[in-house]
């Protein structure tokens, strides 16, 4: 909801063009080891509300329910290729270890998930999702009774109040900073609450930050949040020991409250995770203890992953990765080959690309509405890697939105290609037949083919188009300079949680416009800032989800500030020796907690 670095943390390959490796969410399931594995969202059964909601504190009761034929023993090997950027949960943001995190780690809230890829927030530390009052200012969150970090010692609110304050400290500035804005200020100004976090021995006052006793946390922020649940399920909104706490080198032993812990850390080349024997799973209503040992190891391509899986020899047999994709090239190969039915998921996530339109070079929205219809999203996606990595975006948000809709005001779904005639009409109603549009790439292979196919449209309409390639090490910098001299280029974005809040205000809130900023069409109209505002306030999320999907709708309608073009996929496969592999909807990965060696 506020603005943070985003740097497209759950799906950083997206920067670079490539297929989709990782992101955030899907409106539904399908996919998992003991079905067919495949999903073609988005359909009827995976864009509508109901497969989001707020779960009692019935759901929050462990232990989760046990899985067909599952065993206990055995090694999973993980394939990936980036190496972990951080290990320590207060700095984690990117989907591989998000997934890798909900195995070591325990957050107020998290998300259970039912065979049908149903999301609920539940209580994970937490007795339920929170009690709020004042309002929706003040929340209140009780422990469950039997946590214990990895020494066996009692998880109590001192250590969640230490987890968070920690998020002030100068050093934690990679995850997400939701709740310690919420409390102190937005921007970095909530540092000054507490600059050298609790390792001075200064705390938050009561007043802000409240544990009356053991079991209790009490935020106190200042405006309301509805969408508490959803941010108390990031993974820096937990517990941690402070005799523990290194601070820095936190982030390489990081102290387990989940089911596993660290066994060996090699940065950069592997990480072994094995059991936790003191985590109890009556507390825990979301994740199981199936294997003895989860090996991951870094450096593994995409093609080098798909041809392990697909080969299914050997040790290969007990191995997935959570975000490495199926290599492009050999996707017909995967799709031909029988067996890989039952263990290959395709599940659409929340990253949605885009061709932003800077609106203060192209201030006639007659102008922007014909590059809209002229933007030819189905080549785009195929250049993008077609039908496995992604699906024709028709509005701006995701169908893993809560409360999203199937809009499609420029009739993408009939006219994938592009409608020059309608686009030519806008031009000259606008009088800007011929108009000049200097368009900005990063110089990738896929934006290299996606700029051939974009120019090709847009001359089709009637526009000229002059191209700009630029280096993709710095293109994101170049793109998010309020001053760049572009009119269009492509930009992504993901959720931080299935809740608009966090996709609308970022990207089209006019105060938010500043170099580094993610509202990179500069769009700053005062009645959709007020709307920002009125949305914010809803104390409701269901109805505030229904209200996002209008304003983004009005914005693509009225202000125009870019056009979406593909809605992002995951397109996994994992080997025939492992079962409960599933979908998670929420991170845009494969989902470890129920995986086990058959």
């Amino acid at each position: 909801m506020r603005r943070h670095d985003r740097r497209a943390p759950y799906a950083v390959a997206l920067a670079a063009g490539a297929l989709v490796v990782s992101a955030c969410s899907s409106g539904g399931g399908g996919g998992g080891g003991g079905g067919d594995g495949k999903s073609e969202g988005p359909g009827e059964d995976k864009t509508v509300s109901a497969n989001y909601s707020i779960g009692s504190a019935a759901d929050a009761a462990g232990p989760a329910p046990e899985l067909p034929g599952a065993k206990k023993g055995g090694t999973v090997t993980v394939l990936q290729r980036d190496a972990f950027n951080h290990l320590d949960p207060g700095q984690i943001y990117f989907s591989d270890v998000l997934t890798s995190q909900m195995l070591y780690n325990r957050s107020l809230t998290s998300y259970k998930i039912d065979e049908k890829g149903r999301v609920k927030v539940v209580g994970d530390l937490a007795t339920d999702s929170g009690t709020s009052s004042d309002g929706g200012k003040t929340w209140k969150f009780t422990l469950k009774d039997g946590l214990k970090f990895e020494d066996g010692s009692p998880i109590t609110s001192k250590d969640v109040r230490w987890g968070i304050e920690r998020l002030y400290a100068p050093f934690e500035t990679d995850g997400p900073l939701y709740i310690p804005q919420w409390l102190s200020g937005d921007g970095n100004a909530f540092r000054k609450a507490l600059p050298d976090g609790p390792y001075q021995g200064k705390h938050l006052p009561s007043s802000v930050l409240d544990t009356p006793d053991d079991k209790t946390i009490v935020f106190h922020f200042q405006a309301p949040h509805a969408d508490t649940p959803y941010a108390t399920a990031m993974p820096n909104i937990g517990a941690v020991k402070a005799e523990k706490d290194g601070q820095r080198k936190y982030d390489n032993a990081p102290f387990s409250s989940g089911p596993y812990k660290v066994g060996s850390y090699k940065v950069g080349k592997s990480l072994t995770l094995v059991r936790n024997e003191h985590w109890d799973p009556k507390t825990d209503p979301i994740r199981h203890q199936y294997a003895d040992r989860f090996e991951i190891g870094f450096g593994h391509q995409f093609a080098d992953s798909t041809r392990r899986f697909l080969a299914d020899q050997g040790g290969d047999k007990n191995a997935l990765s959570f975000s490495n994709g199926v290599a492009p090239e050999m996707t017909e190969k995967v799709l031909g080959q029988q067996d890989t039915k039952a263990r290959r998921l395709l599940e659409v996530q929340p990253y949605v690309d885009y061709i932003s339109f800077n609106t203060t070079r192209l201030k006639d929205v007659k102008v922007r509405k014909a590059l809209a219809y002229a933007m030819p999203n189905g080549q785009i996606l195929q250049q993008n890697g077609g039908a496995s990595a992604g699906v024709v975006a028709t509005n701006y948000l995701s169908p893993a939105m809560d409360g999203y809709r199937p809009t499609d005001p420029y009739g993408k779904k009939d006219k994938p290609a592009g409608d020059p005639e309608k686009a030519r009409a806008l031009l000259k109603e606008a009088g800007k037949e011929g108009q000049e549009i200097v368009y900005a790439y990063a110089n990738t292979d896929v934006q290299q083919k996606v700029s051939v196919v974009v120019t090709q449209a847009l001359e089709r309409a009637g526009f000229k188009v002059q191209k700009k390639e630029i280096d993709s090490n710095t293109w994101r910098t170049s793109i998010s300079e309020v001053g760049n001299k572009f009119d269009i280029y492509r930009t992504s974005w993901g959720a931080d949680w299935p809740v608009s809040s966090t996709v609308v205000p970022p990207l089209y809130d006019g105060r938010q416009i500043a170099d580094g900023a993610q509202n990179y069409g500069h769009l700053d109209d005062p009645k959709v800032n007020a709307e920002i505002d009125r949305i914010t306030r809803i104390t409701d999320v269901k109805q505030a989800g229904a209200e996002w999907q209008k304003l983004a709708d009005r914005i693509l309608t009225d202000d125009v500030p870019g056009v979406p073009t593909f809605y992002n996929r995951l397109f996994s496969l994992w080997g025939s020796g492992l079962g409960g592999v599933k979908y998670h909807p929420v991170y845009g990965t494969v989902d470890p907690t129920g995986v086990f060696v058959k």
